[in-house]
């Protein structure tokens, strides 16, 4: 038994986690977990009134079937990342497969995606093959589907399912509204599921309010650390809002190991600890809008363009009751002009404009707010023609995405370590967090500072069922319902937070 292990029985090990976005929250989720089986006391720091905000999560990604411009090894990590997102939040998938369309217009040929489709189908089925857990996905020889414009023209003369039973049925709503000759064939029907970051939100509040061992401060400011010259512990200085003085409170808290997850803002506190890291960050916004007259249950639609041209690719997201997230990748709708910095020599925080500041910090103004939900609308409708009778349906989903590198097509990454018993998360996608959490673990086991007590499967991998059993317990109305809550008081319809019934 080392000294340090020796330690961890009889004093619990302190992590302090700064930032309470899906990253800070699954590895506190993660460790809490643990608990006082390998002797871990969490801090989760959170600025925000409530965990999981940031940029708009809609999507799974899950093969990385949106990205047509990133490498076959992306690919693979996000299906396993993906896996184990549904694994360990079971309720957080609008389950409905993708649609993936190639406009006349375009420069890409649909056949090209095939060599990939087959890779990760492939590597599904071999992930099923090893653990039936892993089948969260549909079948594998049901991953994918192809379409002809011969086949999509005898879908539209069928009668508009309520309850989707079988692929085809979800290509029908598509096949009815498409102007089939616009684009090139096939179109693509993939299993590949939305993601609700509301019930993530919800499922990491309940959670780790029934964990003991991981104290939570939301309205907690961290505006400085620093790490004792005689040792590796961490002191996080921070103000805490006070309810009953209707105050900032300054507090320290002391921990042995520092996470840093604060997403955007990772650089700041990488600028305090001086520990310099080359990144990007990225300023991004989703459209909440409302079709009235949508027949049907949709599919999510991906409309392929270059990405930031005015024909940039084109996104339509189902929520219930006629409500649609929308995103357009050109810098009149999704991007933005000059959203995209990246960090310096002298400082490894990107700055963005003070424009983009006030939008994470304060507000949109209504006038911005209508015309770029009316863009996306324009937009989809190019598309979707009678996505035109669409209207605005609330505030955009919107934050600033941090890519660690200089690479802005990256999409796949997870956690890097520097200097003293310091993390980084550096996730671009949500589904990335676990990826993240584990490898913490790893980290603190080599470093000997908890016990190796993390269940393993028959693989040899994380039993990820009875590592986040506490996560994993809740039932989806129990989830529902808390996901509402947020979406409400977060000031965005409930149905955001909802899955499509039928």
């Amino acid at each position: 038994m080392t000294k340090n292990l020796i330690r961890s029985e009889q004093t619990p090990v302190r992590v302090g986690i700064v930032g309470g976005g899906v990253a800070g929250s699954t590895i506190a989720l993660r460790l809490a977990e643990m608990g006082a089986d390998a002797g871990i006391e969490t801090f989760l720091f959170e600025e925000g009134k409530s965990l999981v905000n940031g940029p708009p999560i809609c999507h799974l990604h899950a093969g990385g079937n949106l990205y047509r411009e990133i490498s076959d090894q992306q690919c693979l990590d996000l299906l396993q990342q993906s896996i184990d997102t549904l694994r360990v939040f079971p309720h957080t998938a609008n389950i409905r497969p993708t649609v993936i369309a190639i406009p006349q217009h375009d420069n890409g040929d649909p056949k090209a995606l095939l060599p990939r489709l087959e890779l990760v189908q492939r590597a599904y089925k071999v992930l099923v093959d090893e653990n039936p857990a892993n089948k969260v996905l549909g079948e594998p020889e049901d991953y994918f589907k192809l379409y002809d414009q011969e086949s999509l023209t005898l879908l539209a003369q069928q009668e508009l399912p309520t309850a989707p039973q079988s692929l085809d049925d979800w290509m029908i709503p598509v096949a009815k509204q498409l102007d089939l000759s616009a684009f090139k064939y096939p179109l693509v029907l993939v299993q590949e599921y939305g993601l609700s970051v509301f019930r993530i939100a919800a499922t990491a509040d309940l959670a780790l309010k029934a964990l003991p061992s991981c104290q939570v401060f939301t309205q907690a400011k961290v505006h400085h650390i620093e790490q004792a010259s005689d040792s590796h512990q961490w002191q996080i200085h921070y103000q805490i809002y006070d309810q009953d003085s209707q105050d900032w409170i300054s507090q320290v808290q002391e921990v042995d190991y520092l996470v840093n997850a604060c997403g955007y803002r990772t650089g700041t506190l990488d600028n305090l600890a001086q520990l310099p890291r080359e990144r990007l960050v990225e300023f991004k916004s989703a459209y909440v809008t409302h079709w009235a007259n949508c027949q049907g249950v949709w599919p999510e639609v991906i409309f392929h363009g270059e990405r930031g041209t005015p024909l940039g690719m084109a996104q339509l997201t189902p929520y219930p009751d006629g409500y649609f997230q929308l995103h357009g990748m050109t810098e009149e709708i999704t991007l933005f002009k000059n959203g995209l910095v990246s960090s310096r020599a002298n400082n490894a925080q990107p700055e963005l404009s003070a424009g983009f500041i006030k939008k994470l910090t304060q507000s949109w103004q209504a006038e911005e707010i209508e015309l770029r939900s009316q863009r996306a609308i324009n937009h989809m409708a190019k598309f979707v023609p009678a996505y035109q009778t669409a209207t605005v349906g609330g505030k955009p989903l919107y934050g600033a995405q941090q890519i660690p590198g200089d690479d802005p097509s990256l999409r796949a990454a997870d956690i890097s370590f520097a200097g003293k018993h310091y993390a980084r998360t550096e996730i671009v996608k949500a589904s990335s967090a676990i990826t993240a959490a584990n490898t913490l673990v790893e980290q603190l086991q080599q470093l000997e500072l908890i016990a190796e007590v993390s269940p393993l499967c028959a693989s040899n991998k994380v039993d990820l069922e009875t590592a986040f059993s506490v996560t994993r317990s809740f039932s989806f109305d129990e989830v529902e319902h808390r996901a509402s809550d947020i979406a409400l008081q977060r000031h965005y319809p409930a149905a955001l937070a909802k899955r499509v019934r039928w």
